[in-house]
Formats: structure tokens, C-alpha cells, sequence
């Protein structure tokens, strides 16, 4: 008698991940929203000789280090690329930087007809607090993401007397709760308005090299040889405007930012340990990282780190 095996899986399972070029380190020197370029032409280059020394002190020779910028036109687009960008490579020039990519923000929100952030959000693993009852609805669906437990908000009988306040309380804390209750999204109309952590924390993944949809890279660079257009549209969401840049996306990140950014930075983080992208996109970057003699976490936070400037 014969016996026939059948394995059924899904397409998708077998797709293999698209591999990426890496840098060692990916070097963001700051975030710009137009609003810092209203009123004091200096501004700019004031951000940037901020970040200087601290950019400097991690350049060196021999190792692949790559820069990136990412100019806010989410949230406003008052400027156009043909105003901005030239302020923005110039300005660090003028500090000793060299920007080797520009990246658009609300590319992390959708691009080439993908919606980025989207994607990202269906990655998220909720984290049941302690004592849940399942009555809290999920972040995929809300759009609220916790870190732990949230204060009860449930009012008892009229007879039984008022209801005993809770505190919140974080899941993995240490001694005390330090709990954040993190907005990922907000509705205008019939579209969802992204938050600035949200999107942040795709940035965080492309430069990681961890975005995959249907196994090809997501958010990699395109060169730009003409004119810097009207409509900020009218470009790749990631462009390199140095030839000679290292890869865009590194085994590790490092943010030299503003002191303004702390809080949106610690919500991305949040974001990020709760993020399971593609088991065989963070193995496929730990082989990598080990031929080359490199640690890298097996967390997507452990390879995030930050300068905080004032």
C-alpha cells in the first residue's frame, strides 16, 4: 500500500526575505520640522554645530559609518524640497557635516503604494497586563499602546460608595512604574493621522534594515540627480546625496538629537520592543554582524542608542 504525504503551507511562508546592503553604524544628525527654519535664519546651523562634536567623536576611519536626516513633511509641507534642501546640506557643511542621505517623514507612513506604518502596527504584540480580563481592546485596533496597566476607570454602584483610585503600573518595572500610554494614531475623516512616535519608529526599522513587504526591502535609498522639485511627492522616501555614502541601513543606529525629542524617543522605544518583524530578517543581520566579527542584539532595542543634545 502506498501512503502520499501532503504539507500544506502558506505562500508567504516560503518567500525568501530580500537582503541589504550594511553599514556598521547608521548616524542620524537630527530631525528637521519647518517650523525651525520661521523667523532665524541661523537656527539650522546652530542645530547642527550642536550635534558636531558628538558626530565627530564617532566618524573614523576604517569603519562604515553612514549619515542620514529626516525632514518632517508629514505633518507640513509649507516649504518645497527646492527651499529646504539646499539650507539643510549646506548648513551642515558649514558645521563639518556630511549628510549622505535625506529621508521624507511621511514616506514612513506609506510609500511606492505600501502603507508603512500600517504594516508596522500589524507587527505589534500586545502585552497583557497583570490581572487583564481581556477587556481591553488591542493597539491594532485602538491605537493606544501601554506599557503596563492602566489606572481602572470603572465607577462602582451608587450604594457601594465611590470607587478606590489605582495607580498604573508598568509591566517590567524596576521598584517603582515609569508608564507610558503611547498614541500611535489619531482619525482625521476617514484616514488615520499617524503620531510622531509611530513614525519615528519606522524610521528606526529602516534604518535597521528590517522592513519587508512580501519578503523585498522596504524604505532603501534612490539616488536624485535632478533638480530639487516643488512637491516633496515628487521624490524617493530615502535619497542619497553623497555618491560615495556607506549603506543606508547599519547592524546599529544612533540618533544625535535635540533634548526636545526625549519623550517621542522613549514612546519608540516602547513601540520597538513590542515589534516582532521577520525571525529570519533578525537572524539573516546577527549571521551578517558575526562574519564580521560584530554583537549585535537579538532585540530590536538593543540596537538602537541615542545622544541627546541641549
Amino acid at each position: 500500500m502506498t501512503v502520499y504525504e501532503a504539507a500544506f503551507t502558506e505562500a508567504t511562508g516560503q518567500q525568501r526575505a530580500e537582503s541589504v546592503p550594511l553599514s556598521h553604524l547608521s548616524l542620524e544628525l537630527g530631525h528637521l520640522y519647518f517650523e525651525d527654519l520661521r523667523g532665524d535664519p541661523e537656527a539650522l546651523r546652530r542645530k547642527f554645530e550642536a550635534v558636531a562634536p558628538w558626530a565627530q567623536a564617532v566618524l573614523r576611519p576604517g569603519a562604515r559609518i553612514s549619515t542620514c536626516y529626516l525632514i518632517d513633511d508629514y505633518f507640513s509641507s509649507e516649504l518645497s524640497p527646492a527651499d529646504v534642501v539646499p539650507l539643510v546640506l549646506d548648513a551642515a557643511k558649514q558645521a563639518g557635516l556630511n549628510i549622505g542621505y535625506l529621508a521624507r517623514e511621511s514616506a514612513c507612513a506609506s510609500v511606492d503604494g505600501i502603507g508603512v506604518a500600517d504594516l508596522v502596527t500589524q507587527w505589534i504584540i500586545d502585552e497583557p497586563p497583570e490581572g487583564s480580563n481581556g477587556l481591553r481592546p488591542p493597539a491594532t485596533v485602538v491605537g493606544w499602546l501601554a506599557n503596563g496597566k492602566r489606572s481602572p476607570t470603572t465607577v462602582t454602584a451608587a450604594m457601594k460608595g465611590p470607587p478606590e483610585w489605582q495607580p498604573p503600573r508598568e509591566s517590567a518595572r524596576n521598584r517603582h512604574s515609569i508608564f507610558l500610554d503611547i498614541e500611535l494614531w489619531s482619525t482625521a475623516g476617514d484616514r488615520r493621522l499617524w503620531s510622531c512616535p509611530m513614525l519615528a519608529a519606522v524610521w528606526q526599522l529602516a534604518r535597521l534594515g528590517l522592513l519587508r513587504y512580501e519578503g523585498k526591502a522596504v524604505l532603501q535609498p534612490h539616488t536624485w540627480e535632478k533638480e530639487w522639485p516643488v512637491e516633496w511627492a515628487s521624490l524617493p522616501g530615502v535619497i542619497k546625496v553623497d555618491p560615495g555614502a556607506a549603506p543606508f541601513s547599519a547592524y546599529r543606529t544612533l540618533s544625535v538629537l535635540d533634548i526636545q525629542f526625549l519623550p517621542v524617543e522613549h514612546a519608540v522605544r516602547q513601540i520597538l520592543g513590542m515589534v516582532a518583524v521577520d525571525a529570519s530578517v533578525m537572524r539573516q543581520s546577527v549571521l551578517r554582524a558575526g562574519k564580521e566579527g560584530l554583537a549585535v542584539s537579538d532585540e530590536i532595542v538593543g540596537r538602537v542608542g541615542y545622544v541627546f543634545v541641549n
